[in-house]
């Protein structure tokens, strides 16, 4: 007997173009489908899940009513698409999300055409829909341009950068506001909905256009008064007035996940044929349709692979702390000692494991929203009152502020502490989220103190550091994940500034490693040895100030210097044979060899074959040492 499939309907399509002649009822049924669909898939695969339950509805829509791909769809940070993938011809490799060779777990332009913008990081949506309507009127061409965009990514200046230079130039963009927090809006009904269609409607547009043609032959005064009365008026029923202040058509606010409400209003704005912007506004619920979802706080933003029938996450048991929480703990340890420490993040609390310091100290903890720009330059100014702040940031959001750090933190030498998450390459986010070039990009500015953790132990002494450091910024990297599993002290010790420490003492070759590279290379250490080939393991701790002392040691008592480092060129390699060369260190015939991520990108991965494709793990190692001797060596028999 043969199994009856639970997504009959979904079963259909392939891309879009299968469901635009599909009736209402059977798009309602093809979103329940499409819901279970991804709810499967990410319990095998673990990912984004909340985001993109909570615009199902949304996503089934907008590729029925669009002419997609030739209209551009984007999906602002695109952890939200898995539901577009699947109805996009990518449902046959949806079960590859953020695997090895798989689908990404964000928008990719080389994946598909119906991904017209790639997008991992929020609030870049509206610039690029912007620029692509441009591009459409500069090429006479008349497709339509839609940004969906969360209320949360709405926090971020960009967004009103992007609608500010919409509303002037009035290109037709559609913006969708996708209200899933109700940070914006009430919860909405058949009253709301009916306005909303009303307002959007040709009918009422034409009504207001012939309004305004009256209006134009009276006094300029009663214009304005005219103007503003309509607005206003149409505020008070809809909301939006901010929107219209900025040149867009307010729309909403209606219910996301009611198809009645939501097809008809998207009609209306792709019919629409004024040159103008509009803004819909969209409310739905993040984990919608899944009850273990709906019932969590973060509404399983991310998640492991889980059981479907009880939502429980299957997580690998730890053999040791994660790094995040190891910080956090530590910088808890180090506020209750001096109450000049503060905490700022950028909408990353528990990311960043700030949420454990608001529980301990509510009234020191500061969440800036999406605007690492604003939070970077607000920590300043903390900073020139005499208080401690901590900067928790991902390595790659920091770079969205890198021009406040430069200007507003480092030219004015004001202490501001930089605690940088997921330093290195980070599994299955792929290059988006991979911190690539923190060390590059901050050891180049004057003054700057830039740390390392190699372990989870050294991560606590360089925030009992840089909790110490109060002439300078300062900055310390760690990466994402479990600790090496040693043991911690009660409280950070607080470090020599730019001085290093030896681990291993050896003759032929000397390894300096920055950051958590030291585990692989004391296992390279191991392995050269039983090939008769003796290696000092260093750990560097700081890329800046370097130990300079230590770097003449091994430079004058081996033959062979590796630095490695989870990091692009032009750090601390970089540094160090800057330092070599303008000490003449390398006159007298040292081999040197920097060890550093290769010139790409490099794809979604488990970290370990990450670092292989980097070629930054112990065997790496003893192949860059052997080969920097020129000679083979054969291992020792036991």
């Amino acid at each position: 007997m043969t199994a009856t499939s639970s997504t009959p309907l979904l079963d259909t399509v392939r891309e879009p173009a299968d469901i635009r002649g599909f009736e209402p009822d059977q798009l309602k049924q093809l979103a329940e489908e499409l819901r279970r669909e991804t709810i499967d898939a990410v319990s095998i695969t673990g990912g984004h899940l909340g985001a993109g339950l909570g615009v199902v509805e949304l996503t089934v829509a907008l590729h029925h009513v669009f002419d997609t791909p030739a209209d551009r769809v984007i999906w602002d940070v695109g952890h939200q698409a898995y539901p577009h993938k699947i109805l996009t011809g990518r449902r046959n490799r949806i079960r590859t999300l953020r695997q090895g060779g798989g689908l990404s777990g964000f928008t990719r332009r080389s994946e598909s055409d119906y991904d017209p913008f790639g997008a991992a990081h929020s609030s870049t949506s509206i610039s690029a829909g912007l620029g692509m309507a441009v591009a459409r009127d500069l090429s006479g061409r008349d497709n339509k341009v839609v940004c969906v965009i969360g209320d949360g990514s709405m926090s971020a200046g960009m967004a009103y950068e992007a609608m500010n230079n919409a509303g002037a130039l009035k290109s037709r963009l559609i913006v969708i506001l996708n209200d899933n927090d109700m940070s914006i809006a009430p919860p909405v009904g058949a009253m709301s909905a009916y306005l909303s269609r009303l307002i959007s409607s040709p009918s009422y547009r034409s009504l207001r256009q012939m309004g305004k043609q009256i209006v134009e032959h009276l006094p300029r005064q009663m214009q304005e008064a005219a103007r503003r009365a309509e607005e206003y008026a149409r505020g008070m029923v809809t909301g939006g007035t901010m929107f219209e202040e900025l040149g867009f058509y307010y729309v909403g606010p209606i219910d996301g996940h009611n198809l009645d409400h939501l097809l008809p209003v998207l009609r209306n704005a792709r019919d629409d044929e004024h040159q103008r912007p509009i803004l819909i506004h969209v409310v739905t619920q993040k984990g919608k349709g899944y009850p273990p979802a709906e019932a969590a706080d973060d509404k399983y933003h991310g998640v492991a692979k889980f059981d479907v029938a009880t939502g429980a996450q299957t997580k690998a048991k730890a053999n040791a702390p994660q790094y995040t929480r190891v910080f956090a703990d530590a910088l808890i340890r180090e506020a209750a000692e001096d109450p000049k420490i503060v905490a700022v993040t950028a909408a990353m609390p528990s990311g960043t494991g700030l949420d454990l310091f608001g529980q301990r100290f509510p009234g020191r903890c500061f969440d800036v929203g999406i605007a690492e720009q604003h939070g970077v330059t607000f920590a300043a100014g903390l900073a020139t009152e005499g208080y401690k702040p901590f900067v928790a940031i991902y390595s790659t959001f920091l770079q969205r502020a890198y021009d406040q750090v430069v200007h507003d933190v480092a030219i004015q030498g004001l202490p501001v502490r930089f605690a940088i998450d997921r330093a290195g390459l980070v599994g299955a986010d792929g290059a988006t989220h991979a911190g690539s070039f923190d060390i590059t990009y901050l050891a180049t500015l004057p003054g700057f103190v830039v740390m390392a953790a190699a372990d989870e132990a050294e991560l606590m002494h360089m925030v009992a550091t840089a909790a110490s450091i109060g002439d300078r910024p300062s900055a310390f990297r760690y990466p994402r994940g479990e600790g090496v599993g040693i043991d911690l002290p009660e409280r950070g010790a607080v470090l020599p500034i730019g001085k290093g420490r030896v681990l291993r003492e050896g003759t032929a070759i000397a390894i300096l490693s920055l950051g958590t590279r030291l585990s692989e290379s004391l296992k390279a250490a191991e392995e050269l040895a039983t090939r008769g080939l003796s290696a000092t393991v260093a750990d560097a701790r700081f890329a800046k100030p370097l130990d300079e002392d230590l770097i003449r040691r091994l430079a004058r008592d081996h033959e062979v210097l590796i630095t490695i480092e989870e990091g692009s060129i032009g750090g601390f390699g970089s540094h160090v044979l800057h330092f070599l060369s303008r000490d003449g260190l390398l006159d007298q015939g040292l081999k040197v060899r920097t060890m550093m991520l290769p010139d790409v990108f490099i794809d979604h991965d488990a970290p370990m074959k990450q670092y292989d494709a980097a070629r930054l793990n112990a065997a790496h190692i003893v192949e860059t040492a052997i080969a920097a001797l020129g000679r083979k060596v054969q291992a020792v028999r036991a």
